[in-house]
């Protein structure tokens, strides 16, 4: 029993990774080449630095839903979890897929809601996944500042919301 408990929690931490690596693949192939070309907010980390906190994210968030499911079988903490990882892969294919920028902007702001929602109910239940949420609880803080700031300068630019010029 116990060999069927580790392989459903080692199936949970890298559920999000694989989904986020299908994502990628679908809906942000042009994305470093995108970002390069539009006038960024302050703080804006270079293109490099996204393939390499995402997988960590990725991974912080299966750990912990393994946690807090091991623990318990809450289905809002399921709704919680999977709703806020679903509003992450969308957001990708809105912004970069589909360069509906605005409506990622709109987006990024419920899924960060969600994501203070779940790192909540997740503390309730189990302290240290509540701790493995922060890094992405502060990465969906700053990606928000980003998503809004890349907007607002540069919304009414064609390359940047995919739309001819008028």
């Amino acid at each position: 029993m116990k060999v069927i408990e580790t392989i459903k929690s080692i199936i949970k931490v890298i559920t999000p990774i694989i989904g986020g690596k299908f994502i990628g693949k679908f809906a942000v192939k042009n994305a470093r080449k995108d970002y390069k070309k539009n006038v960024k907010p302050p703080f804006s980390p270079p293109g490099r630095v996204f393939p390499i906190v995402w997988p960590i994210l990725y991974i912080t968030m299966g750990a912990a839903y393994a946690l807090v499911t091991n623990k318990s079988d809450n289905k809002t903490l399921k709704g919680f979890y999977y709703t806020q990882l679903t509003l992450n892969y969308l957001w990708s294919i809105l912004y970069f897929k589909y360069k509906l920028r605005f409506s990622a902007l709109i987006e990024s702001i419920v899924l960060l809601g969600t994501v203070v929602g779940t790192t909540v109910k997740f503390f309730s239940v189990k302290k240290i996944a509540g701790f493995l949420l922060l890094p992405y609880l502060l990465w969906s803080t700053f990606a928000t500042y980003l998503t809004i700031g890349n907007w607002f300068l540069n919304k009414d630019t064609s390359s940047y919301t995919g739309k001819n010029g008028d």
